[in-house]
């Protein structure tokens, strides 16, 4: 498959050391060969491949030096691209790596569309689209372990796991087919039902072991949403501050100080999470604290965790019983805070309302009990700990469904070689389990599919 020379920036745009411009395409060593002139007149085009050199880069039109460049040559196919690919290391400010790519791109390359180049490596059949979904979790990973399964998906964990199953089931319908077309024996039939039975079995329990990674690999891939709750002035700010060890958001003992939803990533335990501290949810005349009032109930119906605080050193109240019943249902851990003052609230009455939710004390002025707090959360989510040594996350959303409508498909054929349903007819879910599996890694998927996906990826990679 034959494309056009792509450019593109592939550093992020600021001051640096070195910021790098990535070429890809039949013509991007000829390209970059224009504007190159390295010591003793050195051509890119007789050197040879995986070799960085020193030179500048000219201007064509005046002639002038237009910067100082150090420049590695790829040659396919052993490439990320499977294409000839250059890439031009300039200084890192904002002026001297647009000049490089202009210069590129009035040589002859195009500019590359948002993940045009993890594209190329997919349609050349460097990686499957699994793995080329893993080069952008790779990128956003905000832990170690979301790191680890992204890794472990790029390097084909998860691909390997699809291919086989989709073998198994090929291979068991070309037997079927056999036994229909040729019926050498009075039991056929039988023995055809008994295989169906067994690989659609077999099937069904690898897609339920992916699928019961799906929670936790989807949250080590997103972060959970994770939504501070209280009354005004309970130290919602000051858990944020905790949880981040930096002052982000204000704290004053002003209730109401709070007036929008403050967002920040942090990892606890290795569980990223994408912690709202929002605006203390209670009556108000004040026009803006009540919009930040209704952001805050708007974020707390989207949440996956809710950290709901209450005031060691008050009366528990009508607005504290209100919040309890506004997260029922969900995934809840009660933290009583500022337990360095005396002892106003009802703790039986605390204990009654959170029921077989985790329940946590802490004194944030004295830095005490957040321990506890990020131990409740790991053991809510994960039982404690994470494993990503063995295990093939499934961490994609899209995957998510596919397995999820394979598992339906498979579960349909079941059930219809049980009841005696014509092998014919089970066969049609069979082989719709079979295209489900291979849209995952992208060998049964709509083109228009590949250009959303794709888009969604960072300019230069």
């Amino acid at each position: 498959m034959e494309f056009d020379t792509i450019a593109a920036i592939s550093t992020p745009l600021g001051e640096g050391a070195i910021a790098i411009v990535r070429l890809s395409g039949d013509e991007a060593i000829q390209i970059a060969d224009k504007l190159f002139r390295g010591k003793r007149n050195k051509r890119l085009i007789d050197v040879q491949t995986h070799t960085i050199h020193y030179g500048h880069l000219l201007d064509p039109k005046t002639g002038e030096v237009a910067e100082e460049v150090m420049v590695s040559v790829m040659k396919g196919p052993h490439t990320f691209t499977k294409e000839d690919v250059v890439e031009i290391n300039c200084h890192g400010g904002i002026v001297s790596v647009n000049r490089v790519l202009q210069l590129v791109l009035r040589a002859g390359a195009r500019l590359a569309e948002p993940g045009e180049f993890t594209k190329r490596a997919f349609l050349n059949g460097r990686i499957d689209l699994s793995q080329a979904e893993a080069v952008m979790d790779l990128i956003r990973a905000k832990t170690d372990r979301a790191m680890n399964v992204a890794l472990g998906q790029m390097e084909g964990r998860l691909s390997k796991l699809i291919q086989r199953l989709r073998q198994e089931i090929l291979e068991t319908l070309a037997h079927v087919e056999v036994n229909i077309d040729y019926p050498e024996y009075d039991d056929v039939e039988e023995m055809t039902h008994n295989m169906l039975l067994e690989k659609a079995n077999l099937v069904r329990v690898e897609m339920k072991k992916l699928l019961e990674t799906s929670q936790q690999g989807k949250i080590l891939r997103e972060g959970l949403s994770t939504v501070i709750v209280g009354r005004p002035n309970v130290g919602k700010s000051s858990l944020l501050n905790s949880l981040v060890q930096e002052n982000k958001a204000i704290v004053t003992d002003i209730p109401g100080t709070t007036r929008d939803v403050i967002e920040e990533y942090v990892n606890v335990r290795g569980v990223p999470l994408r912690l709202l501290d929002t605006a203390g949810i209670r009556e108000t005349e004040d026009i803006v604290e009540r919009i930040g009032v209704e952001k805050s109930r708007q974020v707390l119906k989207e949440a996956d965790l809710i950290l709901l605080v209450l005031n060691y050193s008050d009366d528990l109240t009508k607005e504290d019983e209100n919040l309890f019943k506004a997260v029922e249902g969900m995934d809840v851990i009660v933290i009583i805070n500022k337990t360095d003052l005396p002892q106003k609230i009802d703790m039986e009455k605390v204990k009654e309302l959170t029921g077989k939710s985790p329940l946590v004390t802490t004194s944030l002025l004295e830095d005490q009990g957040v321990d506890d707090l990020e131990e409740a959360i790991a053991a809510l989510f994960f039982s404690g700990s994470i494993e990503t040594g063995d295990i093939t996350y499934v961490s994609n959303s899209r995957h998510i469904a596919l397995l999820h409508q394979a598992l339906h498909t498979i579960e349909e054929a079941i059930a219809g070689v049980e009841s005696g349903v014509p092998i014919d007819i089970v066969q049609i879910d069979f082989t719709r389990t079979w295209e489900l599996l291979g849209e995952i890694i992208g060998e049964s998927i709509h083109e228009s599919l590949i250009d959303q996906l794709f888009s969604q990826f960072c300019l230069g990679k």
